[in-house]
């Protein structure tokens, strides 16, 4: 189905692969922030990033993983124990509701294994498609859709990428825009752009590589 256009909209398409040009020069490192050794270790971060910082999830795992190396060890832990270990996450009970249910799951179902589908993925507790696209992109370099989390979102629209406001309808309509071979690569640019540049209250417009690419420069 195609895109509907909206009148006196400007089409944004040609602009995005100098958009990723500057902001792959000014941000070369960027990745994904969670720290991880694995499929497993990833989906379980990814679960406690939810409400929460990366770098908070980053003080968490290490014990919780040295604790709980796999999915067979944490289908078998007891609620309580695992709450004391990600308390500091946030919404800690529902996340170890999330991380237990999870990998009985993966137990039961998997093989221990993390599926490497969107479908199966999105089958588990606690994961959700911006989830499985984390660790479809992160753990196997499968480009499935676009991660969308709250930098994405706000940068998309401010970039005139899309003027949806669900995760859903901009990651579709990110889809449609961003050559699929960039779909891994665009959401960790434009989350390294939010969190130095772009910020939510006052973005430093003064200081964006891609000002002139932006039609909210100044603006906002």
């Amino acid at each position: 189905m195609a895109r509907r256009t909206i009148p006196g909209e400007k089409s944004r398409e040609d602009i995005i692969p100098e958009l990723i040009r500057r902001l792959r020069r000014a941000y070369p490192q960027a990745r994904i922030a969670l720290r991880f050794q694995n499929a497993f270790q990833l989906l379980a971060a990814t679960i406690l990033s939810a409400q929460c910082t990366d770098e908070q999830v980053n003080k968490v795992t290490p014990a919780l993983f040295a604790r709980y190396p796999d999915a067979r060890a944490l289908a078998a832990a007891k609620l309580g124990e695992v709450e004391k270990l990600i308390r500091s996450t946030g919404f800690f009970r529902h996340k170890a509701r999330s991380l237990v249910g999870m990998s009985r799951e993966l137990t039961s179902r998997f093989h221990n294994q993390v599926p490497r589908s969107l479908e199966e993925l999105v089958t588990l507790p606690g994961v959700a498609r911006k989830t499985a696209n984390v660790v479809l992109a992160g753990a196997f370099g499968v480009s499935a859709g676009i991660v969308v989390d709250t930098h994405v979102k706000r940068l998309s629209q401010r970039l005139g990428l899309s003027r949806e406001r669900t995760p859903e309808k901009i990651e579709r309509d990110l889809m449609t825009r961003v050559a699929r071979r960039d779909w891994i690569r665009f959401p960790n640019l434009l989350i390294f752009h939010g969190r130095r540049i772009c910020l939510a209250r006052k973005p430093a417009c003064e200081r964006c590589p891609v000002q002139d690419l932006c039609p909210s420069a100044f603006r906002v």
